[in-house]
């Protein structure tokens, strides 16, 4: 990265960007414990919430495809800069959102703002860890989106249940930090631009070489993100309809143990290779689906907590195995563009399969859809294994994988 003057320090831009990681889960997740409140208030069916929610990725993929690789010509600073800003524009919608329409409007202001500060900051954090820092890098990224996510559940489901306002302060919150964020990330240094020439919007591209490794990589983090479908698409709803808890801040709190298993599982991680955390995260997922299907049978939050949990830790698992087998064999100079690949295939496919889910908890039932989305899990993770298993007989990805390890 290239000092200017008045520059954060290395260790200090390290941790305002995973501050900036933290922030694309909260601001995803900021809506999640409020929906409930927007069905009842303007009486929305399941359709038109989950469609709230996937107009947010799907938007996220639009900026992927056009912006991916921004950052690896403009610098990374910048854009997460620009990613700060339409993200605070769009929670401030959100705060103010006298109707429907606003919100989906706030949605596309969310995911151009996740989408060009996604893949720069997940690069930044591998810059700013120095030589030898992928295994940092990488589960820093888990901590960050699990801090994120779990602010945005259990400050949401508190703010909802128990301050004035429910469905405006906890966006108002999120304004402020997102405003500090923004002050102090304009002090992170410009990383040194390796490409030099003319940018122009184009899909992001992905070396011959990596391909292999990036195939197993982007589906594993693809998998990982559906959960977020399931809990923050549907979470609440599921809490409040199927298991029949009606304390919003208890429903935020039990989906907020997805978020806390997913940190301490990320803390833990950098333990095993990529390809091994891939693989115990796809089966942990495998168990955590299982529990939800119980829950909602059962009606209970007994079986709904281990299904959080577990999920949780299944995705902090296939996220660092995914970027610990990709960032090591890629070169500096394309890595915003990669990650911004890696980024696009999982937003959209959940933004798919929130709304596709979304129909059919309004043409069906809540029960359903979210049957549905388990058994798609599972599915997902029998594929990400097999994927993984074939790429763990590939010599040259096995001695990145060791090295990394080793860093």
């Amino acid at each position: 990265m290239r000092s200017t003057p008045r520059c954060l320090s290395t260790p200090l831009s390290f941790w305002v960007s995973a501050g900036i990681v933290a922030h694309t889960l909260w601001t995803s997740a900021a809506p999640a414990m409020v929906y409930p409140l927007y069905a009842h208030e303007w009486n929305l069916t399941p359709t038109v919430t989950t469609a709230i929610f996937a107009v947010y990725p799907i938007v996220v993929v639009a900026m992927l495809v056009l912006f991916g690789d921004l950052s690896d010509f403009i610098g990374r600073r910048s854009t997460m800069l620009l990613g700060l800003g339409s993200s605070i524009i769009g929670v401030f919608l959100f705060a103010i959102a006298p109707n429907v329409a606003t919100l989906f409007i706030g949605r596309v202001f969310m995911g151009i703002g996740v989408g060009l500060s996604a893949g720069p900051s997940t690069a930044a954090l591998q810059e700013f860890a120095g030589s030898g820092g992928v295994t940092r890098a990488s589960s820093t990224t888990i901590v960050a989106q699990a801090i994120g996510f779990s602010c945005a559940l259990i400050v949401g489901g508190f703010l909802v249940q128990y301050a004035p306002f429910p469905s405006r302060l906890t966006f108002i919150v999120l304004f402020v930090l997102l405003l500090a964020l923004f002050a102090v990330s304009w002090f992170l240094p410009e990383n040194r631009r390796a490409n030099v020439g003319r940018w122009h919007p184009k899909i992001p591209g992905v070396r011959r070489e990596i391909r292999t490794a990036f195939i197993a990589s982007s589906v594993a983090v693809m998998t990982a993100y559906t959960h977020g479908v399931i809990i923050t698409s549907l979470g609440a709803q599921i809490a409040k309809e199927l298991v029949q808890s009606s304390n919003i801040f208890v429903n935020g709190s039990v989906l907020a143990l997805f978020a806390i298993s997913l940190g301490i599982a990320g803390l833990f991680a950098r333990r095993l290779t990529g390809i091994k955390a891939v693989v115990w995260g796809s089966l942990a997922s495998i168990v955590g689906m299982l529990f939800l299907a119980a829950a909602i049978a059962q009606h209970t939050l007994v079986f709904f907590i281990p299904a959080t949990s577990i999920s949780g830790m299944g995705y902090a698992l296939m996220v660092y195995g995914g970027l610990a087998i990709i960032n090591p064999v890629t070169p500096e100079k394309v890595r915003g563009g990669v990650m911004s690949a890696l980024y696009l295939f999982a937003y959209l496919f959940t933004g798919l399969l929130a709304v596709a889910l979304g129909k059919v908890a309004t043409e069906v039932s809540m029960a359903v859809a979210a049957l549905i989305g388990a058994a798609v899990m599972i599915g997902l993770c029998a594929i990400v294994i097999a994927l993984v298993v074939s790429l763990s007989r590939t010599p040259a990805v096995q001695i990145k994988s060791i090295n990394s390890q080793r860093a």
